[in-house]
């Protein structure tokens, strides 16, 4: 999204009014998430100041191409995660949370430490490749209306189900799903043994990491629209996108969509702007970037 582009550099150069901005556009949404696995909102509030921080100190290395909202998600997670593992506590089971167990594409060998960068590179040139294909897979479905099938994989790809979880859910037969998923899958084989390069042997030791869940989940491959979701919550989208959306809110249960529908739905209530946006952008905007002396 350009206006993100054009926000994110702003802040870069350490623009106030744009971070306060920021903070008041993903602020309530982030709080939303962190609020529907944190059972105390002033730890949820902590945890999103934290991440905000976070976003600031990553900043000098942030790919401007990538999707800001999904960024910002991302970082929550990390500190959600990682107050779980030092506090000794249960996470909270919701799907595109867990580490997926199911149908690791790309079958590999063990990891080997004095080769962790190469192999960093390229699972990343691989889940990039993946991402690429399933977009290109979930728009076909889009465009030709077989909302069916793409409900299908998606429970299966990104809600790590079962293929008879999945004919029960969608009261279809079992046989009919596991035609969907083995098309799927079969694209998926033949695209990236077409693209991947021999020569790399780190890929093939990057493999066992990059999984179908795991991109679908860290791209937020079918997370829908925020126009779309305002659209749905005043009753006023139309078919099959409804459904659809109904299906991914309620069946799939994603997170971040869920999280987008309770800061919407709460902009709807409020007057004025939270507090909290005041509280975060007070506590944060110290970590600001400086310019330099002579405007460099």
């Amino acid at each position: 999204m350009r206006a993100d582009e054009f926000l994110v550099e702003r802040i870069a150069e350490g623009d106030q009014d744009a971070w306060r901005q920021l903070i008041e556009r993903y602020s309530g949404r982030l709080l939303a998430f962190a609020r529907s696995r944190i059972a105390s909102l002033a730890d949820a509030e902590d945890l999103v100041q934290e991440a905000l921080v976070g976003f600031l100190q990553s900043l000098p290395h942030f790919d401007r191409s990538r999707d800001l909202e999904t960024y910002l998600f991302t970082i929550l997670r990390y500190k959600i995660s990682d107050q779980f593992r030092k506090r000794k506590l249960p996470t909270v089971s919701a799907p595109g949370d867990g580490e997926e167990s199911w149908d690791q594409i790309l079958p590999g060998n063990a990891e080997t430490p004095s080769r962790v960068a190469a192999k960093a590179e390229a699972r990343s040139q691989l889940e990039v490749t993946l991402a690429d294909l399933l977009r290109k897979l979930i728009h076909e479905l889009r465009d030709r209306g077989a909302f069916t099938d793409l409900q299908v994989i998606e429970l299966l790809f990104y809600g790590d189900k079962r293929n008879l979880d999945v004919a029960d859910l969608l009261e279809m037969d079992q046989k009919a799903v596991a035609g969907i998923k083995f098309r799927a899958i079969q694209k998926l084989r033949k695209f990236i043994e077409a693209d991947e390069a021999p020569e790399e042997p780190a890929l093939d030791e990057s493999r066992a990491e990059v999984t179908v869940a795991r991109v679908w989940r860290e791209q937020r491959l079918t997370c829908l629209k925020r126009s779309t979701l305002g659209s749905y919550l005043l009753g006023v989208l139309e078919e099959p996108w409804e459904s659809y959306t109904q299906f991914h809110l309620d069946v799939v249960g994603c997170p971040m969509c869920l999280a987008n529908m309770e800061d919407l739905a709460e902009e709807d209530r409020q007057v004025e702007p939270s507090r909290s946006h005041e509280a975060m952008f007070a506590s944060s905007v110290g970590f600001l970037s400086r310019p330099s002396a002579d405007g460099a």
